[in-house]
């Protein structure tokens, strides 16, 4: 079973940059497509990121698009999410999830298709 713990989150100003972090356990980690959600006081949770286990593939949600960048280290069994230009709306718990090998079939920005979740990491934006 992986295992995932984030870091980087902490208070930033509405402008500004944040990296977080997710480190994995396990030695499947490479075929493994990754994503981050996250979830702001009183609100359901929403996904924000995904990439393949190859980086070959990203996918973002709307809202972080031309923002976000999710990137991924094989070797460091760790994947990112830089973030750039960050809003007072983006302020949430922001939460790793690890998947299966995505196979080019399912969404993977639903949810149910991962199989692993980290803690979170909190990520308030001040305007």
């Amino acid at each position: 079973q992986v295992q995932l713990v984030e870091s980087g989150g902490g208070l930033v100003q509405a402008g500004g940059s944040l990296r977080l972090s997710c480190a994995a356990s396990g030695r499947t980690f490479s075929s493994r497509a990754m994503g981050w959600f996250r979830q702001a006081s009183g609100k359901e949770r929403e996904f924000v990121a995904a990439i393949t286990g190859s980086g070959g593939t990203t996918n973002y949600a709307d809202s972080v698009k031309g923002r976000f960048t999710i990137s991924r280290d094989n070797v460091k069994n760790t994947v990112y999410l830089q973030m750039n230009s960050l809003k007072p709306e983006d302020t949430a718990v922001y939460y790793c999830a690890a998947g299966p090998r995505y196979s080019g079939s399912g969404s993977l920005n639903n949810p149910s298709f991962y199989n692993g979740w980290g803690q979170g990491t909190q990520v308030t934006v001040s305007s």
